[in-house]
């Protein structure tokens, strides 16, 4: 997650300017730079590496990390001891942090801890081992402790591991200059804030007002006047993808998370909730793909092992289509040029379940679809599905009948590719849509069924067709 407050990091050193069109400069890792880094690296000359490393920003420090093999990894971080930045690990890819929480010492670890955000040093500790977690929050001050136990006491990808306890909260009768002057004297604020949070005496959120607001408004006006009533309130349970919804839906900077009892425990802000949508966008992507995670950084055998599962259940399916085939090798026998037609209406069929498939597991995602638009929506997706389908039946008729010169055989494949790409149509959004109704992420196994039913759906129609027609 990233830390608005490194904003201000100075940048790299400025290398040779770009080529006319081009700016890679502009996020701090140019071309130049790497290859600079590279050398130094080659070489093993920590204090060059150090001069050239340290003045980048903590997310151009954590892609440079992510580049390098493990052994120019340790080199980096020893150049950057003995003052780390703790926002470089929360930026970094799980299983490359892991590897450079490895290397570092205990005391560095926990320093870096203490010095992160609550929600910053959360994401870095919740993914360690149990024993391990223990060891570094034994050495982190008490304070700091008892928050990030808080967070973590919440479930995964929640709203509670999301925020970040430092915020700004006030009582209504207080006028603007009594807030400015708070702001100004009080050394415990958060480095970075958006929203000014008004809370009544159970300290349950009645309101905010951006700091903007503020500073613009005469001393003497209270903020109950001034403040923004009933403002977006995040429960601390609610899954972190519906957090990303509410922010993007209503264009929220931040937002107040309020406990089971009501009372204001933390805040939210966009910089988490960019990262968050980023991660959701990613996951659907990958689950799309019949891949759970990212795995760029894995070991090859990994990498192998978590990919198995659905390449077992890919060759599942591809047994059932090819056990359709089966029933018709008969018809096959009897004319080859059936055997060569096959592939295009399946995959003709296929790829129009999955333009369809992707587009409904999006609008799932962002609630573009809902119960009171579904039938539209599938009756949309049908209509799609028989158009094209009629136009594609009309060029793979012609094309089958130009090179085999069988009239029927034109007639065969047409009727065949019409049949397959309504089907994929809406085998497209239901099957998601069923999925989402279970209360599975449709975009883990959707496109597996959705290309199964393309697959048999396509076979049986061609060769059935083609059965009664040419036999």
């Amino acid at each position: 997650m990233s830390d608005p407050g490194n904003a201000a990091s100075p940048a790299a050193a400025p290398g040779p300017p770009p080529p006319e069109g081009e700016n890679h400069d502009l996020y701090g890792l140019s071309p130049d730079l790497m290859r600079a880094i590279k050398d130094a690296l080659d070489k093993r000359d920590i204090q060059l590496i150090e001069a050239l490393v340290v003045p980048l920003h903590a997310a151009d420090l954590a892609d440079l990390l992510e580049t390098v093999n493990a052994d120019e990894r340790r080199l980096i971080v020893d150049a950057l001891r003995p003052d780390v930045d703790p926002d470089i690990l929360a930026e970094l890819d799980e299983t490359v942090r892991d590897e450079i929480v490895d290397y570092l010492e205990p005391h560095e670890l926990a320093d870096a801890v203490t010095r992160l955000d609550t929600d910053d040093a959360v994401y870095l500790i919740e993914d360690l081992d149990e024993s391990e977690q223990k060891k570094l929050l034994d050495a982190v001050p008490a304070e700091e402790r008892a928050a990030i136990k808080e967070s973590l006491a919440f479930p995964e990808h929640s709203a509670g591991r999301l925020m970040q306890r430092d915020l700004v909260a006030v009582p209504a009768f207080w006028t603007v200059g009594q807030t400015i002057d708070y702001l100004r004297s009080n050394d415990d604020l958060p480095d970075e804030f958006y929203d000014i949070f008004v809370v009544d005496p159970r300290h349950a959120p009645i309101g905010s007002l951006p700091l903007s607001r503020v500073i613009r408004t005469r001393r003497p006006v209270t903020l109950g006047e001034l403040m923004d009533p009933e403002p977006r309130v995040i429960p601390a349970t609610m899954d972190q993808e519906e957090v990303g919804y509410l922010f993007d839906q209503y264009d929220l900077v931040s937002a107040p998370v309020v406990d089971d009892a009501g009372r204001l425990i933390g805040v939210i802000t966009v910089d988490d909730v960019v990262d968050v949508i980023g991660e959701e966008d990613e996951e659907d992507i990958l689950r799309l793909g019949g891949v759970t995670e990212t795995d760029l950084h894995e070991p090859a055998w990994t990498t192998a092992r978590r990919r198995f599962v659905w390449l077992l259940v890919n060759l599942a399916t591809a047994v059932l289509a090819s056990t359709v085939i089966r029933f018709f090798d008969a018809t096959i026998e009897q004319m080859v040029a059936l055997a060569v037609l096959m592939p295009i209406v399946a995959s003709m069929g296929g790829n129009a379940g999955t333009q369809t498939l992707t587009v409904t597991v999006r609008a799932l995602a962002t609630k573009d679809l809902t119960p009171a638009n579904l039938m539209r929506m599938i009756g949309k997706e049908g209509v799609v599905g028989a158009l094209n389908g009629i136009i594609f039946a009309a060029i793979s008729g012609a094309v089958a009948y130009l090179w085999f010169g069988i009239p029927t055989l034109g007639v065969v494949i047409g009727l065949a590719m019409l049949v397959n790409m309504l089907v994929a149509g809406l085998a497209g959004i239901v099957i998601p849509v069923l999925f989402d109704r279970l209360g599975a992420d449709p975009a883990i196994a959707a496109s597996v069924f959705v290309t199964t039913v393309t697959d048999v759906v396509g076979f049986f129609a061609f060769l059935g067709i083609a059965a009664l027609a040419l036999t």
